[in-house]
């Protein structure tokens, strides 16, 4: 008994443009298979055993290939919204709509919870002048900052340290520090004969902040927050 013919308007435009079959991949495994069937078990079949190594090649190269556009995406997303911050951030002629600022509309734009900046002083009595600047800026005791980042672990001083808590620092984040579930610290340097401050941001979420992460966008940011600091300082 012969096998049925294909219709011959169908094979007539497969013919013309076999690329049809080319390009569709499902099409392409079902007629490898169809053929290693025809040969029997007794047969090995090199040539499909090698497309066979290529798909998967080329699945490989596919999902990479999504990745890095899928990472390019999101460090221009990432940049785009740093220079807004950045650019709001310089808006405030004066001090206290700077703070006020930082802990609004920057950090919505930067897309967290909260943000504290910690200036360390050798000076008790500057605590009564700070409050009156609001909550977003607190002075502690002069090696606060390396405590802090380091977790009073010998370990070296990064410009900024990313990582998860399982609750936020009282010292810091005040009331809110039981929400705070990660945070970014940026390390800040006044100058000369100045004492260290640090900007935190604080998130609820986990995976806002994570030491995997990269760091470059945000030690820009600190590198323009800690120069326009020392304007103000001056």
């Amino acid at each position: 008994m012969s096998s049925p013919r294909i219709d011959e308007t169908l094979r007539e435009q497969l013919l013309s443009r076999p690329d049809m079959i080319l390009d569709d991949r499902d099409l392409m495994q079902a007629l490898i298979a169809s053929n290693e069937r025809a040969m029997g078990s007794n047969i090995v079949d090199l040539r499909g055993i090698a497309m066979e190594r290529l798909e998967s090649r080329l699945d490989r190269l596919e999902d990479t290939h999504r990745s890095v556009i899928a990472a390019a995406y999101e460090n221009l997303a990432g940049t785009n919204q740093i220079h807004r911050a950045i650019l709001r951030m310089l808006d405030p002629v004066a001090f206290e709509p700077f703070l006020r600022d930082l802990n609004g509309e920057v950090a919505a734009i930067l897309r967290v919870d909260i943000i504290r900046l910690v200036l360390e002083t050798g000076h008790p009595d500057d605590t009564r002048a700070v409050s009156k600047l609001g909550e977003v800026l607190s002075l502690a005791e002069p090696g606060f900052v390396a405590s802090y980042l380091t977790e009073r672990v010998d370990a070296p001083l990064r410009q900024v340290t990313l990582r998860q808590l399982g609750t936020g620092d009282r010292r810091i984040f005040g009331p809110r520090a039981d929400l705070i579930r990660s945070e970014a610290c940026l390390k800040l340097d006044f100058g000369p004969r100045r004492l260290p401050g640090l900007l935190v941001m604080g998130s609820e979420d986990p995976q806002m902040f994570t030491p995997q992460q990269g760091t470059d966008l945000l030690a820009f940011f600190g590198g323009v927050f800690e120069r326009t600091m020392r304007r103000w300082l001056s």
